[in-house]
């Protein structure tokens, strides 16, 4: 693959998107800062206030936590268009319901098991996960069956927003900017 992903680009890009401190009452993930919310920080050793995370901490966190653990760097090595989508989707989501929407989306893709068996959507980026990733882009071809790809991560990225808006009022406030910048073309 020619395609290589800087995963310091891609956070840095996340963080200026994320902004600095918020505590927005109306948000369920409390305080956070640079997109890391007080549990996560918390979770993972910080202890000052939120208002004072370190954005050199944040990018750590970032690194660890949503592009290393969910094996996102292995998905980058077959598609760094599909693991950069994979990235934001998990910041924002959680890296599990990222992984969880590739495992959906390469099983619909799949042609009734013809290409490659179907996986069961556990969240976890294994042996299985990757193999029917290579084997669609393989059979799909890189340019176009990444695009489709692409676009059913998305669909299933903004079923879910509609849905957390709609089960939840107050997620309402949250909608329009999530369908805005969380949505194709960042």
């Amino acid at each position: 693959m020619d395609e290589t992903v800087d995963v310091d680009t891609l956070i840095d890009g996340l963080i200026e998107r994320e902004g600095g401190y918020v505590a927005n009452p109306a948000d369920k993930g409390g305080p956070t800062r640079f997109g890391i919310t007080e549990a996560v920080a918390r979770a993972n050793g910080y202890r000052g206030a939120m208002r004072d995370l370190p954005r050199e901490e944040a990018a750590a966190i970032y690194q660890r936590i949503y592009w290393l653990r969910p094996r996102l760097d292995e998905i980058a090595r077959r598609s760094a268009r599909v693991a950069a989508e994979l990235f934001d989707t998990g910041v924002n989501m959680g890296p599990a319901v990222a992984v969880t929407f590739l495992q959906r989306a390469l099983t619909a893709l799949n042609r009734n098991g013809k290409d490659y068996p179907d996986l069961v959507p556990d969240g976890r980026a294994g042996p299985q996960t990757l193999a029917a990733l290579d084997a669609f882009m393989a059979i799909r071809g890189r340019t176009s069956g990444e695009t489709v790809l692409l676009r059913a991560l998305e669909a299933l990225q903004g079923e879910r927003y509609l849905r957390l808006a709609e089960r939840r009022p107050a997620n309402e406030a949250f909608l329009y900017g999530w369908l805005a910048n969380r949505i194709g073309d960042r």
